[in-house]
């Protein structure tokens, strides 16, 4: 096994991370809530951050999971054991 510490956020680094999450959400809400278009229009830019959002997610959890693939051996399920 190898003796390499495993690097760990901070409290305030992922306090910070969703902080700047939640206030880019609600500046986008409230733009797009303000915004004088029709409703049509507010509710496809809804829909379409919230894709972007979703996609960011996922795109972020298989960077990760690859990453992870690379520097240890990875857990399958269907191993034998």
């Amino acid at each position: 096994m190898s003796d390499t510490p495993v690097k760990q956020n901070t409290a305030a680094f992922y306090g910070q991370s969703v902080a700047s999450f939640a206030v880019a959400m609600a500046a986008t809400a409230i733009g797009i809530y303000q915004l004088e278009a029709d409703p049509w229009v507010r509710a496809f830019l809804g829909i379409a951050v919230l894709y972007l959002v979703t996609s960011a997610f996922t795109l972020a959890k298989v960077i990760r999971d690859r990453q992870d693939a690379s520097t240890a051996r990875s857990y399958s399920p269907f191993e034998k054991l």
